[in-house]
Parts: C-alpha cells; structure tokens; sequence
C-alpha cells in the first residue's frame, strides 16, 4: 500500500528533494563521524592509562554548526540549500573565497538519485522506504572507508541489523534467507581474511568488510552474496587498474574493499535477480 503518493512520478519528485537534504547530512557523517571515533579511541586510551582524558569541546553530528574549514565563517541556512548553494557561490566560501570541493553537491546529487531510484523502482513503500535507507547507509560507508579505510561499527552494525528487521516483514527477502545471508557474508571475508594472512603472512582486509558483507547478506539474502563478492571484486580491478595508470597510484598501497562492496550492493538491490536468472541460464 502506498505511503506517501499513489502516483509514481510525483513520488519520485518528493523523493528527488528529500534525498538531497538527506545528502547534505551524509556529508557531515562522512566529515565528522571518523573524527568523532577519533576522540573517543583517544579518552579510551588515556583511560586504560590512568590519564585523564583532554577536555574538549562538544563535537558532534549536530555540534558545532558547520564552518568552513580555512577561515571558521560559519555556514547560515541560505549557503547550504543542497546543491544551489554550491552553486550560487561557485565553489568559494562567502567569508574567505576558498574552494569548497565539488564532492559536497555530488554527495547531495548521489543521495538524491539513491532515492528517486529505490521510489521508482519499488514505490512508495515500505519496501522503498527502506531501500533508500539502504542507499544512503552504503553512500556513507563507502566515503568513509575512501577516505580513512575505516567502515565504522556505527554504521555497519544498524545497517545489518536493519536488514534483518526489514526482512522479518519479508521486504526483500524472506528472513531465514536474511539470516543465512548475514551469517554467510560475514564468514566468506572472514574465512578469505585468515587464508591470506596464512599464505602471506599479513592481513589482506579488515574486519568492517566482513561486517559490510554480513550487512548485504541481511538485506537481500544469501543467494546475492555470489552475485555481490563478483561485481566488488570486477569493481575493485577495474578502477584499482584506473587509478594506477592515470593516477599513477603505488601498487603496493591497498584499496580499501568496502567502496566496491557498496557498490555491488546497490547493483545488487535493483539488478540483482536478473544477473541471477543470466547466470542460471
């Protein structure tokens, strides 16, 4: 039954909008979140040392209010309308005029295209609903693990658990699948993870790839999970290949895995059967 509009197109359009102001916040997620689990490793730390942690000030997803980072002006409501004010000011910040990267409205843009396609292709559901949280969760994880090679508990676990709940209401997948799924995505990587470390002596990924398997495997089943390791594994050659021609990237430098697992995951959300039947057939 719909949720929100019973006609697709406007539905879309409603989405459209709500996935980039959604993508706005992811990109305070992806700036703050790995800083924020910075400090709390760092009071963690000074704890088991019998230190008293630093104090510092509140900093949060919500505090303080965004800054650029060159000069501290603070960012008011009109320089950050999703995308146009980007736009409006040019890729400069108001206070300085210093460059504002180009990934803050392409996150918004991702966010937003993320959405209208989970409402176009399942509806204004609950099914849709939950798909667009799905989207933005793996859009998160994958700048992250980009940026710090981290994909972070925070995320990684509710966004399994997630699944989970969604399937116990049959959404994608019906639950026993959900759970196999989980259960098997976690124990593939895990099981690739120590064999490496056998044959080569040091590890070849980290745990929060494992835990990002487990997560696909709870949303859409056991049966995807061949279809997911296959599309990050061309994925990761492919653009790994890429980046060391024309970016002339040091082939001994790893790649973080979970940008090219988000991506098979989304490939697999809304093609996932059909590469299924090809292969079968």
């Amino acid at each position: 039954m719909p949720l929100l509009l019973t006609d697709p197109l406007a539905a879309t359009i409603v989405a459209l909008v709500v996935g980039l102001c959604v993508g706005s916040f992811l990109n305070v997620v992806v700036h703050r979140l790995p800083k924020m689990l910075e400090r709390e490793w760092a009071a963690q730390c000074a704890e088991l040392a019998g230190e008293a942690p630093a104090r510092a000030e509140t900093y949060n997803l919500w505090t303080p209010r965004s800054a650029c980072p060159a000069c501290g002006h603070r960012i008011g409501a009109l320089d950050n309308v999703p995308v146009m004010s980007w736009l409006a000011l040019r890729g400069r910040c108001r206070g300085c005029g210093a460059a504002i990267s180009s990934r803050y409205p392409l996150v918004e843009i991702a966010g937003a295209l993320a959405a209208a396609g989970a409402i176009w292709h399942f509806g204004p559901t609950w099914t849709g609903l939950a798909a667009c949280g799905f989207l933005w969760a793996l859009i998160a994880l994958a700048l992250i693990d980009a940026d710090t090679q981290l994909l972070p508990d925070n995320l990684t676990l509710p966004l399994l658990w997630g699944g989970l709940v969604a399937n116990l209401f049959g959404l994608f997948v019906p639950l026993a699948d959900a759970v196999i799924g989980a259960i098997g995505g976690y124990l593939v990587l895990w099981g690739v993870y120590w064999l490496f470390k056998l044959i080569r002596g040091k590890e070849g990924m980290g745990y929060g790839d494992f835990k990002l398997l487990a997560a696909l495997g709870a949303w859409l089943g056991w049966k995807m999970l061949p279809v997911i390791i296959l599309l990050a594994s061309v994925a990761g050659a492919v653009i790994g290949i890429l980046l060391i021609v024309f970016q002339g990237r040091d082939k001994a430098k790893p790649l973080p895995f979970g940008p090219y697992l988000a991506i098979a995951g989304a490939l697999a959300l809304f093609a996932g059967q059909r590469l299924i039947a090809i292969y079968i057939h």
